[in-house]
């Protein structure tokens, strides 16, 4: 026990609160201002980056997020700074090869980050030798995660000797991460007794308030002994994010493990990020609240209100009730994986497109087949032997670590991204999201980067902007109503004028040439499919890859396009044999449900 002992406190305010509640969306700039006060506080370290930050950075606020981190380094001198990695996917959505992986962790640790939280979505700790390696020879403190789940095979005795495995690899300390919310207040404590009692290392709890029971869990867990929580600031706190700081803070006042913090203090730094907030509210999700539905479909708290939004894109966001039944459904398909990035957005987009589909697995998505052939790692449980073979057919399963399978990559990641990259880290950057790295590099260097648009709270007028002018309205198309906002900056120096329009919170920005008229409401010239041989799609998205040219011969089954929503790819397959008569998509269109892609003659 840990008797007399002042608990230590992490405070996710600067990542894991943001992205929880206003899906990753908080502003560097909107952190500085409050450093001085954070840093004064005394706690043990901050959560500043990892996670979704590092994607949000680049695809919506066209920050760099190295330059993040440096500045934070630089306004919070004195407080530790703590990342979460995800073991061999780092910040991505794959496996990278070793030397990426220790490239990047040797960069991190060089711009700021003193403390690695490194997990693996499916506690294969096999994902997480190179990581927790390439940490410790950094000299940093490198702390090995287990991601808590619920299913037949997930026990404490399970649990605890993971535990053991990561401690042998060097770890110098021992998290319990519960992205989901799914502990209650007797697991927690029988939990940390089981960890406290195996082994000597310091134990950390990291609980989503998502079903309310998150404060409990952290009492019991300071009661068995725990020696650190995470808190956020109450302005970010509760619903999907975690405890409030102030309130655990308060509690902890009155026993032994007080950790002396000032409470005025932290009430200022609450005050100012509830008024910060404020500037956010498009973002804001009534699927962040607390919910104990979260016990029956485990969608953690950083992927509620990121899901929510992904909806929004595909115009059924009232839908969403059923995905989250299918959440289930589709985890026990494979193999029961804890949902955290990147298994919580493979299991949530098959989820999605099972509903919208209207046919569970019609389309399966690269990432699942790539999960079914063990590109992930091994899973916990048994897959269904059925979608295996519908997904990867008799393809040999791999069965070692697969990072074992990569080769080295960072010399060609630097060839492929050439002279945009003025850096190792725009290397990194780039090798995390290519597509949306090489534009924000791009952009950067011609000095075209624009973040996306913050809308001011209803019956206020815009932000003021040079020559602005904004409308919000409403409109009704086939029976659905949608709330449209339209801020227009005019750029006299080219006579372009760019727009941004918004529909139900979700901003895009569009460029209009001067033209002598405007036509609108026409249709964009992409025939309907209509009869058989034409091919469509089933979701929104945009086409990544052509994998045939007109006059290719293909047989049922056989991918010829491959779509991204969500952040996750599928392929469009031939609904049946025939030859390639027609292609109406090139890569970078925008698809739509209906429309006739490509036409295959029988």
């Amino acid at each position: 026990m840990n008797a007399n002992k002042p608990i230590q406190i992490t405070d996710v305010v600067l990542r894991d609160g943001h992205q929880s509640l206003i899906a990753t969306r908080l502003r560097t700039e909107d952190m500085l201002p409050i450093c001085d006060k954070l840093d004064q506080v005394g706690y043990w370290s901050l959560e500043v980056w990892g996670g979704a930050t590092f994607d949000a950075c680049v695809r919506f606020l066209k920050e760099d997020p190295w330059e993040r981190l440096r500045q934070l380094r630089k306004a919070l001198p004195n407080t530790r700074l703590q990342m979460l990695l995800r073991g061999q996917n780092l910040l991505g959505y794959r496996h990278y090869a070793d030397d990426v992986v220790t490239a990047f962790v040797e960069k991190a640790a060089a711009n700021g980050i003193d403390v690695f939280r490194v997990f693996d979505a499916m506690n294969d700790v096999r994902n997480l030798e190179t990581a927790i390696r390439a940490v410790k020879s950094t000299g940093k403190h490198a702390q090995g995660t287990i991601c808590y789940t619920t299913s037949p095979v997930h026990t404490i005795e399970a649990f605890v000797e993971q535990a053991r495995q990561l401690a042998d690899m060097g770890s110098d300390s021992i998290a319990i991460k519960d992205m989901a919310g799914l502990l209650t207040p007797r697991t927690t404590g029988e939990l940390v007794t089981a960890l406290k009692n195996a082994l000597p290392l310091p134990i950390f709890l990291h609980s989503h308030s998502t079903s309310g029971l998150a404060p409990l869990c952290q009492m019991k867990a300071v009661e068995a002994g725990v020696d650190h929580i995470d808190t956020a600031i109450s302005a970010f706190a509760g619903g999907t994010s975690h405890p409030a700081t102030e309130t655990m803070v308060a509690w902890l006042r009155e026993t032994d493990r007080d950790p002396g913090f000032d409470l005025s203090l932290l009430q200022e730094i609450g005050h100012y990020f509830w008024e910060v907030r404020k500037k956010y509210h498009q973002f804001e999700s009534e699927f962040t609240r607390e919910d104990v539905s979260v016990q029956i479909n485990q969608v953690p708290g950083g992927m509620m209100s990121n899901l929510a939004n992904q909806m929004k894109e595909q115009g059924a966001l009232d839908r969403i009730d059923d995905v989250f039944r299918e959440i289930p459904l589709v985890r026990k398909d494979l193999g029961y994986p804890p949902l955290v990035t990147p298994t919580s957005q493979i299991v949530g987009t098959q989820a999605v497109m099972n509903v919208l589909a209207g046919e569970r697995y019609k389309t399966i998505t690269n990432e699942v087949k790539r999960y079914l052939h063990g590109h992930y790692g091994a899973a916990p449980a048994p897959v269904d032997p059925a979608l295996q073979q519908q997904a990867v057919g008799n393809e040999a399963v791999i069965d070692v670590r697969p990072a074992d399978l990569l080769p080295a990559e960072l010399d060609k990641l630097r060839a492929e991204i050439g002279g945009v990259a003025t850096s190792e880290e725009d290397v990194l950057t780039y090798a995390m999201f290519p597509d949306i790295g090489r534009i924000f590099l791009e952009q950067r260097a011609a000095g075209t980067l624009q973040p996306e648009p913050l809308l001011p709270p209803a019956g206020e007028s815009a932000r003021p902007v040079t020559d602005a002018v904004a409308t919000e309205f409403k409109i009704d198309v086939h029976g659905e109503s949608y709330e449209v906002a339209i801020t227009g900056v005019g750029l006299r120096k080219t006579g372009k004028r760019h727009f941004y329009l918004t529909i139900d919170g979700q901003p895009q920005e569009v460029v209009f040439e001067p033209l002598n008229e405007y036509h609108i409401g026409e249709p964009a010239g992409r025939p309907q499919a209509s009869r058989e041989g034409h091919v469509s799609t089933t979701m929104p998205g945009n086409i990544v890859a052509v994998l045939v040219v007109e006059g290719d011969v293909v047989t049922a089954g056989q991918p010829l396009l491959v779509t991204e929503a969500m952040k996750m790819e599928a392929e469009i397959q031939a609904p049946l044999a025939g030859t390639i008569t027609a292609i109406h998509v090139a890569k970078g269109d925008r698809v739509t449900p209906g429309e006739l892609l490509v036409e295959i003659t029988p």
